[in-house]
């Protein structure tokens, strides 16, 4: 696994957050996403294209995408704005269903390396593809 360790990310995104009730992130992220992409979609608002996942503290999960241009009033969606000083990252190219086993691995290795991740845990997913063997999925770990 080739973990990269780096320093300054700025993200603002544009969502909507909940709590995965019986850690249920994935199933929570996805409605969240959903209902993210509506709001998106019915106002016309031009973005990057990009799901992004944050995972934080006590199950908190925020679901969003970077905006090109900001309306006024957000439109209705939460904004988060995510400055990590220093970081750790690792492109998953695969299937989704291996993303919890790369953040595991990836966890682990940092800890080998005598590293901490702590919150937040942030997933940007790449472009769709019907080639699942061809998905790519940053990972990126806040390190203490």
């Amino acid at each position: 696994m080739n973990v990269e360790i780096n320093k300054n990310l700025k993200l603002d995104i544009y969502g909507f957050s909940g709590s995965a009730v019986g850690k249920d992130y994935a199933g929570t992220a996805f409605k969240l996403m959903d209902r993210m992409w509506q709001v998106v979609k019915s106002n016309g608002l031009k973005n990057k294209g990009q799901n992004i996942w944050v995972y934080e503290l006590n199950e908190k999960v925020f679901a969003g995408v970077e905006l090109e241009n900001v309306p006024g009033n957000n439109a209705g969606l939460e904004q988060k704005s995510i400055s990590l000083i220093k970081y750790a990252y690792y492109k998953h190219i695969g299937p989704y269903s291996l993303i919890k086993q790369a953040g595991q691995t990836m966890r682990s290795e940092l800890k080998s390396k005598g590293f901490e991740a702590t919150f937040p845990y942030i997933e940007i997913y790449g472009h769709w593809t019907q080639d699942e063997s061809k998905l790519e999925t940053e990972l990126l770990m806040s390190l203490a």
